[in-house]
C-alpha cells in the first residue's frame, strides 16, 4: 500500500484502494518518520504479562470504547455495525463511539493523533513499513503478544497471515517479531479467466504453472490474445510477475525479498528465470500490443467484454466483473510454488491495533478478539466481505466468489501468503514497477532488472547511504 504496498485502482471488499494507498502512505510516512524522532517516542510501551489481562469485559463498570475505522462501504460498514451491535449487547456496561473515516482521511488522523494524548482504544494502521512500522518504532503502538498468549489468537490465524501485522521492535525486521495488529479480511492475487475463451481452444482451466504457459501458448499460437494486462501505473505488473515468481523461487526467499529483510537476493537464477519468462510472454505480446500503455480499468473492463482468455489480478475485481460475466467468470490460484505447497502474492485488510496510550487496553482487546473470531467470521461472509480466517468453510455454494475464498483457504493455510512486493523498500515500488515494466516492454533485460532491484533492496537492508 504505499510506497510498501500498491494494491488496486478498484476498491476491494474492505474498501481500499491501491492507487489510494501510494499517496496517503507517503503523507503517512513522513508523519510517522517525525513522531518518530520525537523527544522520547522511541521509548517502547510497557509490555503486560498474559496473567495481568482482564478478558472480564463485564467486571471493568461502565466504560466508552472509541474505536477508529475506515469501514465505510457497502458490506464492510455493513459487517462492522452488525458486530458492534453485538458486543454492545453482550457486553451492556459498553458504549461504543465509533469514528468511521475514508482510508486516507483515517491514515492521516491517525498519524497525528498517535503522538498526541487524545488516541482512541482501538484503531485501523496500515501495516506497511511506512506505518505501522514506523508506529512501532515510536513506541505509539502495544505489542499484543500478550492479549494473543491469553486470546489464543496465534492458533486462531495462520503464521502468514499474523506475519503481515509483525515488526521488530525497532520496525526494521517486517513479518516476525511482536504481534501489533489482526484483521477481518484477505485478499488474493490469482488469474481469472473465461470459461468460453478456454472451451474455445479447447484448454481446461490449468492446475500448475507448466499447464499455464502451455494455455498461454495455445491460445496465442491460435492467433487470439492468452491475457491482458494494463501496466500503464506500473504497480499492476507486480501482480503477474509476484505470482510468477513462486514458480521458480523458495516462498522463503520471496518473503525476505518482499517484507524488505535482509538474508536473500535478487539476482538469482531463479529469479531470472521467472523474469525471463515475463520477457517472453512481452516479445510474444502475450498481454496485447500494448500492456505498458494502457489502463488497468481498461484492461479488466476489455476483459469482460471477450478481450483476452486470461487477466492477472486481484481479488478485488470480482465485484466488478460478476455482473457482465455472470457464470463464464473463472479464478485460479493459487499454483503450487517450486516448493511443492501453494504460494501467491496476497494480503489482509487493514488491521486492527492498539495504541499505545489506549485508555482501555483489555476492553479493546476483546473488542478485536469479538470482531475477528468464528462466529464474526460468518457475519463478515454474510455481507459479502472475505473473512480472512475459516475462507474456504464459509465460500459460497458456487461461482467465482466460491474460487476465490478457497483460493485464500488454501494458499493461507496449507501454502504461503506472499507479500505484496512493494513492501520490501520505501522506493521499491518505483524501481520494481519500472524493471518489471522494462521486462514486458523490453527496453530491459532480466538481467538489469534484477541488478536495479537487488540495488535497491541491498540498499535498504544493510543501510547504505
Amino acid at each position: 500500500m504505499t510506497p510498501t504496498r500498491t494494491t488496486r485502482p478498484v476498491t476491494s471488499r474492505h474498501g481500499l484502494s491501491r492507487r489510494a494507498l501510494i499517496g496517503s502512505a507517503a503523507a503517512v510516512g513522513a508523519t510517522g518518520i517525525l513522531a518518530a524522532c520525537a523527544p522520547g517516542s522511541s521509548d517502547q510501551p510497557e509490555k503486560k504479562k498474559a496473567e495481568d489481562i482482564s478478558t472480564d469485559v463485564a467486571s471493568l463498570g461502565d466504560i466508552t470504547l472509541v474505536v477508529w475505522d475506515q469501514e465505510v462501504r457497502g458490506g464492510q460498514k455493513a459487517q462492522i455495525e452488525a458486530l458492534n451491535e453485538a458486543f454492545q449487547k453482550k457486553y451492556p456496561n459498553v458504549t461504543i463511539k465509533r469514528n468511521a473515516q475514508s482510508f486516507d482521511d483515517l491514515q492521516k488522523t491517525t498519524s497525528l493523533a498517535l503522538s498526541g494524548n487524545d488516541v482512541p482504544d482501538v484503531v485501523q494502521v496500515n501495516n506497511a513499513r511506512s506505518a505501522m512500522g514506523e508506529f512501532v518504532k515510536a513506541g505509539q503502538l502495544i505489542n499484543l503478544d500478550p492479549y494473543a498468549e491469553k486470546y489464543g489468537w496465534k492458533d486462531r490465524y495462520p503464521e502468514s497471515v499474523l506475519a503481515k501485522s509483525s515488526y521488530s521492535e525497532d520496525g526494521k525486521e517486517f513479518g516476525s517479531g511482536g504481534l501489533y495488529g489482526l484483521a477481518q479480511v484477505g485478499e488474493i492475487v490469482g488469474i481469472f479467466y473465461s470459461k468460453k475463451a478456454l472451451e474455445k481452444h479447447s484448454v481446461k482451466p490449468p492446475t500448475t504453472w507448466d499447464e499455464f504457459i502451455a494455455a498461454v501458448k495455445t491460445i496465442g499460437d491460435a492467433g487470439d490474445q492468452p491475457m491482458i494486462l494494463g501496466n500503464i501505473e506500473k504497480w499492476p505488473g507486480l501482480h503477474v510477475f509476484g505470482p510468477l515468481q513462486a514458480s521458480s523461487v523458495k516462498a522463503d526467499d520471496i518473503v525476505k525479498l518482499g517484507m524488505g529483510n535482509a538474508g536473500a537476493d535478487w539476482a538469482t537464477d531463479d529469479n531470472l528465470k521467472a523474469l525471463t519468462t515475463l520477457a517472453d510472454w512481452g516479445k510474444q505480446k502475450a498481454f496485447g500490443p500494448s500492456p505498458n500503455g494502457l489502463d488497468y480499468d481498461a484492461a479488466w473492463k476489455s476483459f469482460t467484454e471477450g478481450g483476452a482468455a486470461f487477466l492477472p489480478g486481484g481479488s478485488w475485481l470480482a465485484a466488478d466483473m460478476i455482473e457482465p460475466m455472470g457464470d463464464d467468470l473463472g479464478f485460479l490460484a493459487p499454483f503450487p510454488g517450486v516448493d511443492g505447497a501453494p504460494a501467491t502474492t496476497g494480503g489482509t485488510g487493514i488491521p486492527f491495533a492498539l495504541p499505545a496510550k489506549a485508555k482501555q487496553p483489555d476492553a479493546a482487546a476483546a473488542y478485536i478478539d469479538f470482531i475477528t473470531s468464528d462466529d464474526a467470521m460468518k457475519v463478515l461472509a454474510e455481507h459479502d466481505n472475505m473473512p480472512v480466517l475459516n475462507t474456504a468453510d464459509l465460500a459460497p455454494e458456487s461461482g467465482v466468489n466460491k474460487d476465490i475464498f478457497e483460493a485464500f483457504g488454501a494458499v493461507s493455510e496449507k501454502g504461503t501468503l506472499l507479500p505484496y512486493l512493494d513492501y520490501a523498500t520505501p522506493s521499491f515500488g518505483d524501481t520494481a514497477g519500472n524493471a518489471v515494466q522494462g521486462v514486458i516492454g523490453g527496453q530491459q533485460s532480466p538481467e538489469q532488472a534484477a541488478e536495479a532491484m537487488q540495488a535497491d533492496y541491498e540498499k535498504f537492508t544493510t543501510g547504505a547511504k
